[in-house]
Protein backbone atom coordinates (compact mmCIF):
# COMPACT_ATOMS: atom_id res chain seq x y z
CA UNK A 1 0.00 0.00 0.00
CA UNK A 2 1.16 3.28 -0.56
CA UNK A 3 2.36 5.47 2.10
CA UNK A 4 -0.31 8.08 3.03
CA UNK A 5 1.19 11.07 4.45
CA UNK A 6 -0.70 12.54 7.62
CA UNK A 7 -0.95 15.53 9.39
CA UNK A 8 -2.31 16.39 12.47
CA UNK A 9 -4.09 19.44 13.92
CA UNK A 10 -4.24 19.78 17.59
CA UNK A 11 -2.71 17.60 20.69
CA UNK A 12 -4.96 17.94 23.26
CA UNK A 13 -6.48 14.69 24.13
CA UNK A 14 -7.74 13.95 21.23
CA UNK A 15 -4.44 14.30 19.47
CA UNK A 16 -2.69 12.67 22.00
CA UNK A 17 -4.98 9.99 22.58
CA UNK A 18 -7.49 8.47 19.81
CA UNK A 19 -5.47 9.97 16.59
CA UNK A 20 -1.84 10.19 17.21
CA UNK A 21 -1.33 6.72 18.64
CA UNK A 22 -3.19 5.25 15.98
CA UNK A 23 -2.12 6.65 13.04
CA UNK A 24 1.11 5.56 13.91
CA UNK A 25 -0.40 2.39 14.60
CA UNK A 26 -2.07 1.54 11.08
CA UNK A 27 -0.42 0.18 8.16
CA UNK A 28 -0.63 2.40 5.36
CA UNK A 29 -0.83 5.82 7.12
CA UNK A 30 2.46 8.39 8.63
CA UNK A 31 2.15 10.86 10.90
CA UNK A 32 4.88 13.46 9.34
CA UNK A 33 3.77 16.45 11.25
CA UNK A 34 1.49 18.12 14.14
CA UNK A 35 0.15 21.37 14.48
CA UNK A 36 0.93 22.89 18.08
CA UNK A 37 2.04 26.04 20.07
CA UNK A 38 3.54 23.48 22.61
CA UNK A 39 5.99 21.44 20.43
CA UNK A 40 7.41 19.89 24.30
CA UNK A 41 4.67 18.33 24.56
CA UNK A 42 4.15 16.51 21.05
CA UNK A 43 8.18 15.41 21.93
CA UNK A 44 7.52 13.92 24.97
CA UNK A 45 5.27 11.42 23.26
CA UNK A 46 6.21 11.92 19.36
CA UNK A 47 10.00 12.62 19.56
CA UNK A 48 11.65 14.02 17.02
CA UNK A 49 8.02 14.71 15.25
CA UNK A 50 8.05 17.88 12.74
CA UNK A 51 5.90 20.48 15.15
CA UNK A 52 4.93 23.01 13.30
CA UNK A 53 2.77 26.84 14.74
CA UNK A 54 -0.39 27.05 12.04
CA UNK A 55 -2.47 25.06 9.45
CA UNK A 56 -0.91 27.44 7.28
CA UNK A 57 2.41 26.11 7.61
CA UNK A 58 1.20 22.39 7.97
CA UNK A 59 -0.55 22.63 4.34
CA UNK A 60 3.11 24.12 3.11
CA UNK A 61 4.43 20.87 3.90
CA UNK A 62 5.37 18.15 1.23
CA UNK A 63 3.86 14.38 1.58
CA UNK A 64 0.87 15.73 3.00
CA UNK A 65 -2.11 13.87 1.69
CA UNK A 66 -4.71 13.49 4.82
CA UNK A 67 -5.35 16.26 7.58
CA UNK A 68 -6.51 15.21 10.62
CA UNK A 69 -8.12 18.05 12.43
CA UNK A 70 -8.21 17.87 16.62
CA UNK A 71 -8.44 21.40 16.92
CA UNK A 72 -11.25 23.18 19.54
CA UNK A 73 -14.74 22.53 17.92
CA UNK A 74 -15.17 26.69 16.62
CA UNK A 75 -12.45 25.70 14.34
CA UNK A 76 -13.42 22.63 12.62
CA UNK A 77 -15.14 24.22 9.44
CA UNK A 78 -12.17 26.92 9.12
CA UNK A 79 -9.51 24.38 9.16
CA UNK A 80 -11.37 21.96 6.86
CA UNK A 81 -11.75 24.03 4.49
CA UNK A 82 -8.47 25.38 4.07
CA UNK A 83 -7.40 21.69 3.88
CA UNK A 84 -9.77 21.05 1.53
CA UNK A 85 -8.73 23.82 -0.10
CA UNK A 86 -5.14 22.45 -0.87
CA UNK A 87 -6.39 19.59 -1.94
CA UNK A 88 -6.26 17.38 1.13
CA UNK A 89 -8.17 14.56 2.34
CA UNK A 90 -9.84 15.64 6.04
CA UNK A 91 -11.04 13.61 9.13
CA UNK A 92 -12.51 15.63 11.71
CA UNK A 93 -12.91 14.83 15.45
CA UNK A 94 -16.34 15.10 16.27
CA UNK A 95 -18.24 17.28 16.07
CA UNK A 96 -18.08 17.92 12.69
CA UNK A 97 -19.00 21.21 13.00
CA UNK A 98 -20.59 23.48 15.53
CA UNK A 99 -23.57 23.58 13.17
CA UNK A 100 -25.67 22.02 9.65
CA UNK A 101 -24.92 24.65 7.59
CA UNK A 102 -20.87 24.81 8.60
CA UNK A 103 -20.46 20.77 8.19
CA UNK A 104 -22.92 21.20 4.57
CA UNK A 105 -20.55 23.86 2.98
CA UNK A 106 -17.68 21.56 4.04
CA UNK A 107 -19.24 18.42 2.36
CA UNK A 108 -19.77 20.67 -1.13
CA UNK A 109 -16.15 21.95 -0.68
CA UNK A 110 -15.16 18.21 -0.50
CA UNK A 111 -16.83 17.39 -3.20
CA UNK A 112 -15.31 20.70 -5.69
CA UNK A 113 -11.94 19.35 -3.98
CA UNK A 114 -12.95 15.70 -5.49
CA UNK A 115 -11.21 14.81 -1.67
CA UNK A 116 -12.55 12.25 0.82
CA UNK A 117 -14.05 13.99 4.34
CA UNK A 118 -15.23 12.17 6.94
CA UNK A 119 -15.53 12.56 10.74
CA UNK A 120 -14.20 10.40 13.47
CA UNK A 121 -17.36 9.03 15.68
CA UNK A 122 -15.33 6.40 17.16
CA UNK A 123 -18.16 5.11 19.81
CA UNK A 124 -19.26 2.87 16.46
CA UNK A 125 -15.98 0.82 17.50
CA UNK A 126 -16.46 0.73 21.65
CA UNK A 127 -16.86 -2.83 23.22
CA UNK A 128 -20.11 -2.30 24.60
CA UNK A 129 -22.05 -1.11 21.23
CA UNK A 130 -19.88 -3.62 19.36
CA UNK A 131 -22.03 -6.26 21.60
CA UNK A 132 -25.23 -4.62 21.35
CA UNK A 133 -25.13 -4.51 17.37
CA UNK A 134 -24.30 -8.36 17.79
CA UNK A 135 -27.47 -8.85 19.92
CA UNK A 136 -29.57 -6.63 17.32
CA UNK A 137 -28.60 -8.56 14.81
CA UNK A 138 -29.24 -12.31 16.11
CA UNK A 139 -32.48 -11.19 17.28
CA UNK A 140 -32.16 -11.64 21.01
CA UNK A 141 -34.08 -8.62 21.61
CA UNK A 142 -36.92 -8.60 19.62
CA UNK A 143 -38.26 -5.45 17.96
CA UNK A 144 -36.41 -3.00 19.92
CA UNK A 145 -38.88 -0.71 21.40
CA UNK A 146 -37.22 1.34 24.05
CA UNK A 147 -33.48 2.25 23.42
CA UNK A 148 -31.65 4.28 26.50
CA UNK A 149 -28.19 5.50 25.96
CA UNK A 150 -26.45 7.26 28.96
CA UNK A 151 -23.11 9.61 29.07
CA UNK A 152 -22.92 10.27 32.85
CA UNK A 153 -20.05 12.00 34.52
CA UNK A 154 -19.19 13.45 38.36
CA UNK A 155 -17.49 16.70 37.79
CA UNK A 156 -19.09 19.29 40.01
CA UNK A 157 -16.65 21.76 39.18
CA UNK A 158 -16.09 23.41 35.64
CA UNK A 159 -12.64 24.20 34.59
CA UNK A 160 -11.02 26.96 33.16
CA UNK A 161 -10.73 25.14 29.90
CA UNK A 162 -12.19 25.89 26.50
CA UNK A 163 -14.28 22.62 25.93
CA UNK A 164 -16.61 23.71 29.29
CA UNK A 165 -17.20 26.75 27.64
CA UNK A 166 -17.54 24.83 24.19
CA UNK A 167 -20.77 26.05 21.60
CA UNK A 168 -23.48 23.52 22.66
CA UNK A 169 -21.75 22.52 25.87
CA UNK A 170 -22.18 18.73 26.31
CA UNK A 171 -24.56 18.28 23.67
CA UNK A 172 -22.30 19.00 21.03
CA UNK A 173 -19.65 17.37 23.15
CA UNK A 174 -20.86 13.72 24.35
CA UNK A 175 -23.95 14.18 22.21
CA UNK A 176 -22.76 13.58 18.79
CA UNK A 177 -21.34 10.35 20.76
CA UNK A 178 -24.91 9.20 21.44
CA UNK A 179 -26.57 10.62 18.89
CA UNK A 180 -23.91 8.52 16.33
CA UNK A 181 -24.80 5.47 17.37
CA UNK A 182 -28.83 5.92 17.70
CA UNK A 183 -28.34 6.76 13.95
CA UNK A 184 -26.08 3.52 13.28
CA UNK A 185 -28.55 1.52 14.82
CA UNK A 186 -31.91 2.84 13.89
CA UNK A 187 -31.68 5.67 11.28
CA UNK A 188 -32.60 9.18 10.75
CA UNK A 189 -34.94 10.27 13.68
CA UNK A 190 -38.40 11.79 12.39
CA UNK A 191 -38.41 13.71 15.35
CA UNK A 192 -36.94 14.88 18.69
CA UNK A 193 -38.08 16.35 21.71
CA UNK A 194 -34.38 17.83 23.73
CA UNK A 195 -33.92 19.49 27.12
CA UNK A 196 -30.21 21.22 27.50
CA UNK A 197 -29.22 23.27 30.14
CA UNK A 198 -26.91 24.10 32.83
CA UNK A 199 -27.10 22.69 36.17
CA UNK A 200 -23.77 23.03 37.74
CA UNK A 201 -22.72 26.44 39.85
CA UNK A 202 -20.78 28.47 37.45
CA UNK A 203 -20.70 26.52 34.40
CA UNK A 204 -19.83 28.35 31.53
CA UNK A 205 -21.95 26.29 29.03
CA UNK A 206 -25.14 23.47 29.04
CA UNK A 207 -23.94 19.98 31.15
CA UNK A 208 -26.84 18.02 30.98
CA UNK A 209 -28.86 17.11 28.69
CA UNK A 210 -31.96 14.79 27.57
CA UNK A 211 -33.23 14.27 24.18
CA UNK A 212 -35.90 11.52 22.87
CA UNK A 213 -35.67 10.68 19.36
CA UNK A 214 -38.76 9.47 17.92
CA UNK A 215 -38.60 6.70 15.92
CA UNK A 216 -42.25 4.88 14.11
CA UNK A 217 -42.35 2.00 16.68
CA UNK A 218 -39.55 3.26 19.47
CA UNK A 219 -38.27 5.66 21.24
CA UNK A 220 -34.21 6.33 22.16
CA UNK A 221 -33.35 8.20 25.03
CA UNK A 222 -29.83 10.17 24.80
CA UNK A 223 -28.92 11.27 28.30
CA UNK A 224 -25.97 13.45 30.22
CA UNK A 225 -25.21 14.52 33.29
CA UNK A 226 -21.98 15.97 35.11
CA UNK A 227 -23.67 15.80 38.15
CA UNK A 228 -24.48 11.99 38.35
CA UNK A 229 -22.87 10.02 41.35
CA UNK A 230 -23.45 7.22 40.07
CA UNK A 231 -22.89 7.27 36.69
CA UNK A 232 -22.44 3.38 35.64
CA UNK A 233 -25.56 3.18 33.83
CA UNK A 234 -24.48 3.22 30.26
CA UNK A 235 -27.19 1.46 28.00
CA UNK A 236 -30.51 0.34 29.00
CA UNK A 237 -32.23 -1.50 25.59
CA UNK A 238 -35.63 -3.20 26.03
CA UNK A 239 -37.41 -4.87 23.24
CA UNK A 240 -40.55 -7.41 22.81
CA UNK A 241 -37.76 -10.50 23.21
CA UNK A 242 -36.36 -9.22 26.22
CA UNK A 243 -33.86 -6.63 27.77
CA UNK A 244 -29.97 -5.78 27.94
CA UNK A 245 -28.46 -3.56 30.32
CA UNK A 246 -25.01 -2.50 30.44
CA UNK A 247 -22.91 -0.49 32.89
CA UNK A 248 -19.61 0.67 32.52
CA UNK A 249 -17.39 2.71 29.66
CA UNK A 250 -15.73 1.20 26.90
CA UNK A 251 -11.95 0.85 28.17
CA UNK A 252 -10.04 2.18 24.95
CA UNK A 253 -9.41 5.92 26.40
CA UNK A 254 -8.82 5.21 29.76
CA UNK A 255 -6.22 2.58 28.92
CA UNK A 256 -4.51 4.69 26.32
CA UNK A 257 -4.27 7.74 28.86
CA UNK A 258 -2.34 5.28 30.96
CA UNK A 259 0.09 3.83 29.19
CA UNK A 260 -1.37 1.16 26.15
CA UNK A 261 -1.02 1.17 23.30
CA UNK A 262 -2.93 -0.30 19.61
CA UNK A 263 -1.77 -3.34 19.31
CA UNK A 264 -2.00 -4.43 22.47
CA UNK A 265 -3.49 -7.84 23.44
CA UNK A 266 -5.73 -6.23 26.53
CA UNK A 267 -6.44 -2.94 24.71
CA UNK A 268 -10.56 -3.26 24.02
CA UNK A 269 -11.51 -5.74 26.43
CA UNK A 270 -14.33 -4.75 28.69
CA UNK A 271 -14.47 -6.56 32.01
CA UNK A 272 -18.21 -5.77 32.55
CA UNK A 273 -20.45 -7.88 30.57
CA UNK A 274 -24.06 -6.76 29.88
CA UNK A 275 -27.21 -8.53 31.33
CA UNK A 276 -30.06 -10.06 29.44
CA UNK A 277 -33.06 -10.59 30.87
CA UNK A 278 -35.56 -12.78 28.69
CA UNK A 279 -38.78 -11.50 28.05
CA UNK A 280 -40.41 -14.85 28.29
CA UNK A 281 -38.41 -15.62 31.76
CA UNK A 282 -37.36 -12.52 33.28
CA UNK A 283 -35.25 -14.47 36.51
CA UNK A 284 -33.10 -16.37 34.11
CA UNK A 285 -31.25 -13.68 33.32
CA UNK A 286 -27.54 -14.01 32.04
CA UNK A 287 -24.28 -12.46 31.15
CA UNK A 288 -23.42 -11.44 27.76
CA UNK A 289 -19.80 -11.41 27.34
CA UNK A 290 -17.81 -8.45 25.37
CA UNK A 291 -16.35 -8.02 21.86
CA UNK A 292 -13.46 -6.65 21.93
CA UNK A 293 -13.44 -3.00 21.45
CA UNK A 294 -11.12 -1.66 18.71
CA UNK A 295 -10.97 1.93 17.37
CA UNK A 296 -8.12 0.60 14.94
CA UNK A 297 -10.97 -1.05 12.88
CA UNK A 298 -11.59 2.98 12.03
CA UNK A 299 -8.09 3.89 11.20
CA UNK A 300 -7.62 0.49 8.81
CA UNK A 301 -10.84 1.32 7.12
CA UNK A 302 -9.73 4.95 6.56
CA UNK A 303 -6.50 3.62 5.05
CA UNK A 304 -7.77 1.04 2.59
CA UNK A 305 -10.06 4.18 1.40
CA UNK A 306 -7.80 6.47 0.79
CA UNK A 307 -5.86 3.97 -1.23
CA UNK A 308 -9.03 3.47 -3.37
CA UNK A 309 -9.73 -0.12 -1.79
CA UNK A 310 -12.88 0.37 0.39
CA UNK A 311 -15.27 2.36 1.38
CA UNK A 312 -15.13 5.32 4.41
CA UNK A 313 -15.67 3.75 7.27
CA UNK A 314 -18.45 6.40 8.06
CA UNK A 315 -20.29 7.43 5.40
CA UNK A 316 -20.69 12.11 4.98
CA UNK A 317 -24.52 11.41 4.66
CA UNK A 318 -24.31 9.44 8.20
CA UNK A 319 -22.18 12.94 9.49
CA UNK A 320 -24.58 14.95 8.23
CA UNK A 321 -27.23 13.39 10.32
CA UNK A 322 -25.88 13.76 13.09
CA UNK A 323 -25.45 17.51 12.13
CA UNK A 324 -29.17 17.66 11.60
CA UNK A 325 -30.43 15.95 14.88
CA UNK A 326 -28.04 18.19 17.08
CA UNK A 327 -29.10 21.22 15.04
CA UNK A 328 -32.48 20.22 16.02
CA UNK A 329 -32.08 19.04 19.76
CA UNK A 330 -31.09 22.67 20.04
CA UNK A 331 -33.63 24.27 18.60
CA UNK A 332 -35.74 22.05 20.46
CA UNK A 333 -34.50 22.56 24.06
CA UNK A 334 -34.84 26.48 22.82
CA UNK A 335 -38.27 26.66 22.16
CA UNK A 336 -39.40 23.84 24.40
CA UNK A 337 -41.01 21.61 21.54
CA UNK A 338 -40.61 18.96 19.74
CA UNK A 339 -39.13 19.55 16.79
CA UNK A 340 -39.04 17.69 13.16
CA UNK A 341 -36.24 16.59 11.33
Amino acid sequence: MTEIGVGLVGFGLGGRVFHAPFIEATAGLALRAVVSGNPEKVHAQLPGMMVVPSVEALLALPGIDLVVISSPDDFHAAHAMEALSAGKHVLIDKPFATNLADAQRICAAAKRADRMVTVFHNRRWDADFLTLKRLISQGKLGRIVHFESHFDRWKPEALSVWKEARTGGSWLDLGPHLVDQAICLFGKPDAITADVTTLRDGAPAPDWFHAILHYPEMRAVLHSSKLSADHRLRFAVHGTGGSWIKHGLDTQEAAIVAGASPGDPALGEDPLPGIFIPAEDPDRSEQIPNERGDYGLFWRALALALAGKGSTPLPTSDAICVMEVLDAGLESALKGMTIQI
